[in-house]
């Protein structure tokens, strides 16, 4: 590989972890004030059981 196909390989990746971590920011439910905020196990639980929905055992 040359150096030009290292910088744009380098840049697809920096632009693809930037777009990765904005559609995580985006998964937080908010119904009710009083309630606590949602944590990281509570989103990770979430997308876990959203997946398993979607296969058949």
């Amino acid at each position: 590989m040359t150096k030009s196909d290292d910088k744009k390989l380098a840049a697809l990746v920096k632009k693809n972890a930037a777009k990765a971590a904005k559609s995580k920011a985006k998964a937080r439910r908010k119904y009710d004030d009083t309630l606590r905020p949602e944590t990281e196990e509570d989103l990770e639980a979430r997308a876990l059981f959203s997946e398993m929905k979607k296969r058949e055992f």
